[in-house]
């Protein structure tokens, strides 16, 4: 049976959310079995874990441990959400990933990104994904949006823009080196134009 697993990534307030919510829409109106999910979190115990790593009152919190807990968020996720929905033929639709750790703990806390990545590999197995739509849009632009969208602020939202800008060169490293995998679409375009885009490339892999 073929793995469909599709991924979104981008800055804080990219618009991923409103995004996936029209694809997937739009993909079962079109007859596809369709499961969206999100990170960190997507099932109880790995919301738990994400409430301490994205409560703003642990200002504490050490970058390898954050590292650590977004993987323990994520094992938890594969094995019971992600894994069961693939093994019966669903489309998965992902609001972040793995991408987002080497992007966020990677660069924009300066662990590394290949270190990143095997803290990962040892949580997700062979579990990756097919392919990655990034929704690109400049940190600053991201950021703004987040603050007059009435969107609650967590821990990373407030981090600083410094911090946010090494992210996005973090996700601009990751674009280059998975060329094949993780597909740039205009994020300062309309939801609509954003929508299509993304059907265009998960079209191109469930047909």
């Amino acid at each position: 049976m073929k793995q469909t697993f599709i991924t979104f990534e981008g800055p804080e307030g990219s618009g991923k959310t409103s995004v996936i919510k029209s694809v997937a829409a739009m993909l079962k109106e079109a007859g596809h079995d369709v499961l969206t999910t999100r990170e960190p979190g997507g099932v109880a115990i790995a919301e738990q874990i994400r409430h301490v790593m994205l409560d703003v009152d642990n200002e504490a919190m050490d970058a390898k441990t954050e590292a650590l807990l977004f993987a323990a968020s994520r094992r938890q996720h594969v094995v019971e959400v992600i894994l069961p929905a693939l093994k019966q033929g669903k489309i998965v639709i992902c609001d972040r990933y793995v991408d987002s750790s080497l992007a966020y703990q990677g660069v924009g806390r300066g662990l590394g990104i290949d270190t990143v990545f095997s803290l990962n590999q040892f949580a997700i197995g062979d579990c990756m994904q097919n392919l990655t739509l990034f929704i690109d849009v400049p940190p600053t632009t991201g950021l703004n949006r987040v603050q007059t969208n009435g969107r609650h602020m967590d821990r990373l939202d407030l981090e600083s823009l410094s911090f946010h800008e090494r992210v996005y060169k973090g996700y601009r490293t990751l674009i280059e080196r998975y060329q094949e995998r993780i597909k740039v679409i205009d994020g300062t375009q309309s939801i609509d134009e954003v929508v299509e885009k993304a059907l265009s490339h998960i079209r191109s892999i469930v047909g």
